[in-house]
């Protein structure tokens, strides 16, 4: 039974802070409902989230999208050394000197591109080490698709940054929403729970 007192409050708490506030069951039909009738608010913000990113991954493949997403968990969960804080500049930067550096392995040229900030270089290396990851666990991931994922959210943390809301942290708060959206709709595991190589072998 839902802890909540009556449905408008159950919908609202489940639908936008249960993960947060309340530990609402899954089974609970206000939250199915708030799920697919999400509040006003959020539902203006999701729209505006994706009038944002669409530009940067309307061409992505089904795997290149789920490389993106991918890529994005490893961003979520990178924690900053000292006092430090990860911005959108520091994504564009990451996202961007390893997308240089697969596609001039691509060439025939080893040569590892780094990025302008400590924080975006420390941000590169664990988005190489995802990539290598993959391929360890038999994941099939040329350099070029990966490329294509890194060059999408280095555009998009630009993008982010012209229509963002003022703070150096537009594009990261966007994709946290989004991969929550994707994790509480999902009806079973969701794909980022999976295995990386899960996602992207033939």
């Amino acid at each position: 039974m839902c802890p909540a007192l009556d449905q408008t409050i159950c919908s609202v708490c489940c639908g936008t802070k249960r993960l947060i506030e309340i530990d609402c069951p899954g089974d609970c039909p206000h939250l199915s409902a708030a799920r697919e009738h999400p509040a006003a608010q959020v539902k203006r913000q999701q729209e505006r989230d994706v009038a944002v990113l669409l530009p940067s991954i309307r061409h992505l493949t089904e795997r290149q999208y789920q490389l993106f997403f991918l890529f994005h968990s490893a961003i979520a969960r990178h924690t900053p050394q000292g006092f430090t804080r990860l911005v959108d500049e520091d994504i564009e930067q990451a996202a961007g000197a390893v997308a240089a550096t697969l596609e001039t392995a691509g060439r025939g040229v080893i040569y590892e591109h780094a990025a302008a900030t400590l924080p975006a270089q420390r941000l590169a290396t664990d988005l190489t080490s995802l990539l290598g990851q993959i391929r360890e666990q038999g994941g099939t991931v040329s350099d070029a698709e990966a490329a294509i994922a890194l060059r999408a959210i280095e555009h998009g943390a630009r993008d982010a940054k012209k229509a963002g809301d003022g703070t150096d942290t537009s594009y990261a708060s966007l994709i946290a929403r989004l991969l929550q959206v994707r994790r509480t709709q999902a009806a079973g595991p969701s794909e980022l729970a999976k295995p990386a190589s899960s996602l992207i072998v033939p």
